[in-house]
């Protein structure tokens, strides 16, 4: 039996994920934690902590999350693209999106998007957006539900 836990890409790529990342990063820096930080992580969300940090230049441990965050990020969108060979296009949703996009923009989520190897060209022809109303993909399900009760559908017993 092997002494590894499994990490999935949910339990990385979401608010509580960036917290975790750079709560490893900070035990494997051995950097201690500046008290004002840990102080602002205690009276709000930590994750939001470390992505204004970053962004503010303010720590190098939340800024070296952010990135690792943004590059996994990129990856998986790379991924999840060509497994629905998503051609058209993909769209960025979700809340963590438009409150790191100077992040997003900087070119490491691209870059991380992009790294498939021989497909890396093929991605480079995929746009990409985000998608700056949080609720975007809630409010898009909505209006599909609503078309599909008006549909001839069958109820569910």
């Amino acid at each position: 039996m092997s002494s590894l836990a499994s990490v999935t890409s949910g339990r990385v790529l979401s608010g509580p994920g960036l917290h975790n990342i750079y709560r490893f990063l900070r035990v494997r820096t051995g950097v201690p934690e500046p008290d004002w930080l840990r102080a602002q992580m205690a009276d709000g969300d930590p994750s939001a902590v470390i992505s204004e940090t970053a962004l503010a230049g303010r720590d190098p441990c939340c800024s070296e999350a952010l990135d690792l965050f943004v590059s996994i990020y990129g990856a998986e969108a790379g991924n999840l693209a060509l497994k629905a060979f998503a051609v058209g296009g993909v769209f960025i949703g979700g809340g963590i999106g438009p409150k790191i996009r100077a992040k997003l923009l900087d070119g490491t989520f691209m870059a991380a998007f992009r790294d498939k190897g021989r497909l890396a060209l093929l991605l480079a022809t995929i746009p990409v957006n985000l998608a700056l109303e949080p609720r975007a993909a809630l409010l898009g399900a909505a209006a599909v539900a609503v078309a599909l009760l008006g549909s001839a559908g069958t109820p569910l017993p």
